[in-house]
């Protein structure tokens, strides 16, 4: 074999030393995003973001897998896209906010309880056209903090409860309350008075026909006597006066003796008659 074809040979194993060391090394070029802490109140619901990234070239097929751990990194699963499974824990209560083919989304947990208070790991597998499956996980995760729920606020206790939200809202709520209250409170006041006034009327009414009612007969008891008399006087008037002559008597030795009797008071009437009749 001659210098030049081993010079030949030597440089190509130089040129291909020198291209398998230049090839960038793709298994530090991935990772996975998670919130450090969040908080929900019980009964409510929380969402976990999470973000993952990777510099493989992915598989024709990459069937991109996602699962979430709960408690600790080598925690029991609670969640897997494929097959789908969901731990008794979280039953009806879990659900994956994930586009198939995206790289980010969120798992959300409603119907919080005291128990689901812990620390939760995603993790990702994905089928790549020459490393084959690579899986990464979480390292920190995500701490969850399940905190009291907050009670509605209330305004006083002869008024109806009204619970204040933030925001302009609350401000028309409120104002919207308050006109209510007062535009009832003015109605029940009217009303009240209206009825009030007409059973004063009534009663004003009844006691002034009762009072006609009293009036009519005295009033027409007086005027009899005096129309008399004003007509016995007139005709006393035309005959003019005379004397008034009273008979002389002499009682009897042999009749009793009769007890003095005081004279009669006699009215203008019976004088004016006695007058005539003795005329």
């Amino acid at each position: 074999m001659g210098l030049p074809l081993l010079l030949s040979l030597l440089l190509s194993l130089a040129s291909l030393q020198a291209g398998h060391w230049a090839e960038p090394n793709p298994s530090t070029d991935f990772g996975m995003n998670q919130p450090k802490e969040l908080s929900a109140p019980k009964g409510g619901s929380i969402h976990i973001p999470f973000s993952f990234y990777y510099s493989w070239e992915s598989a024709k097929v990459p069937n991109v897998r996602i699962f979430w751990r709960w408690k600790h990194y080598h925690g029991e699963f609670i969640y897997n896209t494929t097959p789908l499974f969901i731990h008794k824990d979280f039953k009806d209560r879990l659900l994956l906010n994930w586009t198939k083919g995206g790289h980010s989304g969120s798992l959300q947990i409603s119907k919080l309880q005291w128990e689901d208070e812990s620390r939760y790991f995603c993790r990702v597998e994905v089928d790549t056209l020459r490393q084959g499956k690579q899986t990464w996980q979480s390292i920190e995760g995500t701490a969850l903090t399940v905190i009291p729920t907050a009670k509605p606020t209330t305004l006083g206790s002869t008024t109806p409860s009204i619970r204040v939200p933030d925001g302009k809202k609350s401000s028309e709520l409120w104002s919207l309350s308050m006109e209510t209250t007062v535009g009832l409170s003015l109605a029940s006041a009217m009303l009240k008075i209206a009825i009030l006034g007409w059973i004063m009327y009534l009663r004003w009414k009844r006691s002034k026909g009762l009072q006609t009612k009293a009036r009519t007969p005295a009033r027409g008891s007086f005027q009899n006597p005096e129309e008399k008399y004003e007509n016995t006087g007139n005709k006393g008037q035309h005959a003019g006066p005379k004397p008034v002559c009273f008979p002389s008597w002499t009682p009897s030795l042999t009749s009793p003796a009769v007890p003095p009797h005081p004279p009669p008071q006699e009215g203008p009437q019976e004088e004016t008659l006695y007058s005539v009749l003795k005329a």
